[in-house]
């Protein structure tokens, strides 16, 4: 039978296939047969008992000059025509995201969402890291300055981070002096209205920020990603570069702790990141990145496995 795969994402064309993870999932599909749509998340519609949305079929390949073609763009139920749903569009986690897992919440019973909605929403990415508070560095939630003062006092040099935030945006360090605290916090309560996340500096940033992909709390890979000239964050989309790893005992222990409740929430596809070999900092389940840089160093095939826990959880629900 063949497979229909809706994905709700960004647009195609802004994409760098390179190394985009979304595009390598539906390479993936489509290599094992699957038909492939593509949809905006804002073209999601509700009426009655139906979720339906204006999408494009789409074919993908590996040429950078011309990766993707759409036919014509068709009303589709993603309850009824639709065997999975990616829902892979880049954050902001704001309410439009939030409704939209609603929305796919509503279709559960008939269409396999992943990652499940509900659990997305439940597990924003700087949340749901706070049960593994043991794993974690010292770690401040708040919008009080005060708060955000004593904690620098005691912890000298500190990172301030938007909690809904990706890709390493509007992160910033502040130094043993001090400078600009005030008016830094000032700044994230004026932008946002919730509060935000302040860590302990970790020096040992330096020798990377690892990239640890888990599918259904399985551990999958890994990279490590180095701040670039100049940079303390180490995101690749900060300028950030990857290279070959292996875990330490730390990070297996992390991911032993936390696979089993990533499994049992429906999380298939999670990426959650360690400093130093020991300091967790985030878990990524939104739209998590780093399977095809994993793939190049590993010879692994991570979107496979994925796909195989798919059709794993199909079988379930058959």
């Amino acid at each position: 039978m063949t497979l229909n795969v809706a994905v709700q994402m960004d647009p195609l064309d802004g994409i760098n296939i390179a190394g985009d993870s979304s595009f390598a999932l539906m390479l993936s599909a489509q290599d094992r047969g699957a038909r492939l749509w593509h949809y905006d998340v804002r073209n999601l519609t509700w009426q009655g008992d139906t979720l339906t949305t204006r999408a494009h079929p789409v074919t993908v390949k590996r040429d950078a000059a011309d990766w993707f073609a759409f036919g014509d763009a068709e009303v589709i139920d993603l309850g009824r025509d639709i065997d999975v749903v990616l829902m892979r569009q880049d954050p902001p986690f704001d309410l439009g995201y939030i409704t939209a897992t609603h929305l796919l919440e509503r279709i559960m019973d008939r269409t396999l969402i992943v990652n499940d909605p509900v659990q997305v929403r439940n597990a924003p990415e700087k949340v749901m890291v706070l049960d593994y508070a043991r794993f974690m560095p010292p770690t401040l939630v708040t919008l009080d300055l005060n708060e955000v003062r004593a904690f620098h006092a005691k912890h000298g040099s500190i990172v301030v981070k938007p909690i809904h935030g990706n890709g390493g945006k509007a992160v910033f360090r502040i130094g043993d002096d001090g400078m600009n605290l005030s008016a830094l916090v000032e700044l994230f309560g004026q932008v946002w209205r919730e509060p935000f996340m302040v860590q302990a500096f970790l020096p040992s940033v330096a020798e990377g920020d690892k990239r640890i992909v888990l599918v259904d709390g399985e551990i999958a890979g890994a990279i490590n990603r180095k701040p670039g000239a100049g940079e303390f964050r180490s995101n690749l989309a900060a300028g950030g570069h990857a290279e070959a790893t292996t875990l330490t005992a730390r990070e297996e222990e992390i991911c032993a702790a936390m696979g089993p409740e990533l499994k049992r929430r429906g999380l298939i596809f999670t990426g959650i990141d360690v400093i130093g070999g020991e300091w967790l900092t985030e878990i990524n389940v939104t739209s998590p990145t780093g399977i095809v840089a994993i793939d190049t160093f590993n010879g692994t095939d991570t979107p496979g496995m994925i796909w195989d826990a798919i059709d794993r959880r199909l079988a379930a629900m058959a």
